[in-house]
């Protein structure tokens, strides 16, 4: 996989490269400020793009803001953002965008060697990574909504889903059958009004486009 890094903090630039290549991947650019992310990505087309959210000059939101013009500019092209906080604005902004290929995780998630890496390669895939966090975020910032009419467990799947796991792996982790997890993600879309679709990967794209456009209350 042929990767470009936007990150100023040169530690963490540095230690990002060395986990990519470690675990194969090329690191085709390597940028620590706003200004040289979409230079980078317009000439290399890379792969996927690891970029930072808040960079030089102005410490806001110019990785944020590169990674919605490089979906723009480059089609497709996947995109995860690393975040210090969630910050619910930017993962909303991030997915009203379009969820395909997206990934939004904490800086802390980075030093979980595995769950990084996963992350990336699913979002390389056209998959998506939402921080677990920021799934939690997204999940209890409305009142008086579909989502109240969850159980907890239906909320569980639907937090696993919008990470960005599959059927199997959800299963897995609640220690359930992976026919129970179906009959729960089924009950999910009638409650939320949601048409059904393929098993997989539309419907966790449905459901992140759900919560990335609900109101605020």
């Amino acid at each position: 996989m042929r990767v470009v890094i936007a990150e100023d903090n040169a530690l963490l630039r540095e230690g990002l490269v060395l986990l990519l290549t470690s675990a194969g991947h090329e690191v085709v650019a390597v940028v620590g400020s706003g200004p040289e992310i979409m230079p980078a990505l317009l000439e290399h087309h890379p792969d996927a793009a690891v970029l930072d959210v808040r960079m030089p000059p102005g410490f806001r939101d110019e990785g944020l803001r590169a990674a919605l013009e490089a979906r723009e500019k480059i089609p497709g092209l996947p995109v995860l953002v690393l975040s210090q906080y969630v910050e619910e604005s930017y993962a909303t902004e991030l997915l009203s965008g379009g969820t395909s290929g997206i990934g939004y995780l904490l800086k802390d998630r980075v030093g979980r060697v595995d769950e990084f890496l996963d992350a990336l390669e699913r979002v390389a895939a056209g998959g998506t990574a939402l921080d677990p966090e920021v799934v939690t975020e997204l999940l209890t910032r409305r009142r008086d909504s579909p989502l109240d009419t969850l159980t907890p467990r239906e909320r569980e799947v639907l937090k696993l889903m919008a990470e960005g796991h599959d059927n199997a792996t959800i299963a897995k982790t609640l220690v359930v059958t992976e026919r129970a997890v179906h009959k729960h993600i089924g009950n999910i879309f009638l409650k939320l009004g949601l048409p059904p679709s393929d098993s997989g990967h539309r419907r966790v794209l449905a459901v992140l486009a759900y919560l990335a456009h609900a109101p605020h209350a």
